[in-house]
């Protein structure tokens, strides 16, 4: 059956070392890659927490290579319209979403907003996330612990559901996970739980959807100067954020998008379950 399964890719063949590429059949493919008009042209792509941070730059970089992009966004109106004005004058099309992912329901609407909206939806970036810091597992109260994961890993998993049914083969889904869900954090052990889920998820939905031509891959910050940290930490360690990391600083969310572009687009074609680690240079088994 293995064999079968291999000659149905390439005819057998053997050659003498080193071996010589011109005369294989078929050659490898080694000519770059050509993107006509952007490396997402035509494309629709959905971000949650596309007003600001890591998604605001992830927006940004997607309009700019051509994509369509939807941003879903909590509350923050004047970062978003701020974020689709860049867009916009940028020459590129950038649509917005107030509402709540920590509800299935408001999930499955931004989904169909999207489709409504463009007719189809080739990219799903679940970015968005939460975080309280709690210096004792007692302190952590169950409302918070659900509201964590409500919002950084239940909403993953909702808007892939409704997603998948709407995508095509060729289409992907980026989850951003992060260096906590390797290392652990003492103070952010709820966060840190939802963002090791996030890999686990990745890497079945991965294996699930690996036959429907759908690639599905995740991102793992360190850390990272978004608005997340300025609202979730104390002056002192805002001040010193970043420093405890090989290069000594935070990255900037311009730094970090790349890494989702990558996925999105066609040079990540040999790509699915697996996790990209722009941390700043710690060493992360995983």
């Amino acid at each position: 059956m293995e064999k079968e399964k291999t000659e149905k890719l390439r005819p057998g063949q053997i050659q003498a070392r080193p071996g010589m590429e011109h005369e294989m059949l078929p050659r490898p493919e080694s000519e770059p890659k050509q993107h006509e008009g952007g490396k997402l042209a035509g494309k629709t792509a959905l971000i949650t927490g596309g007003d600001s941070g890591i998604g605001k730059a992830v927006a940004l970089l997607f309009a700019k290579e051509g994509a369509r992009v939807v941003i879903v966004y909590l509350s923050e109106d004047e970062d978003a319209v701020a974020t689709q004005g860049l867009i916009a004058a940028d020459g590129g099309i950038c649509r917005l979403v107030k509402r709540d992912i920590s509800e299935e329901a408001q999930c499955r609407k931004v989904v169909e907003e999207t489709i409504k909206a463009f007719g189809g939806l080739d990219v799903l970036v679940n970015n968005a996330g939460t975080q309280w810091v709690q210096s004792s597992i007692e302190d952590i109260s169950t409302e918070q612990l659900l509201q964590t994961f409500y919002t950084n890993f239940f909403s993953c998993f909702w808007l892939a559901k409704y997603a998948i049914r709407h995508m095509k083969k060729g289409s992907c889904i980026i989850n951003t996970t992060s260096v906590t869900a390797y290392r652990g954090s003492p103070t952010l052990m709820d966060y840190a739980s939802t963002k090791g889920a996030i890999v686990g998820f990745t890497r079945s939905l991965a294996g699930n959807l690996v036959k429907k031509g759908i690639r599905v891959n995740a991102v793992a910050p360190g850390p990272v100067w978004t608005p997340l940290i300025v609202s979730s930490f104390d002056k002192e360690r805002v001040a010193g954020f970043g420093s405890d990391v090989p290069m000594e600083r935070a990255g900037e969310p311009n730094e970090i998008a790349p890494c989702y572009l990558f996925l999105a687009s066609d040079d990540a074609s040999f790509m699915t379950g697996q996790v990209l680690h722009p941390n700043g240079g710690e060493i992360i088994n995983g």
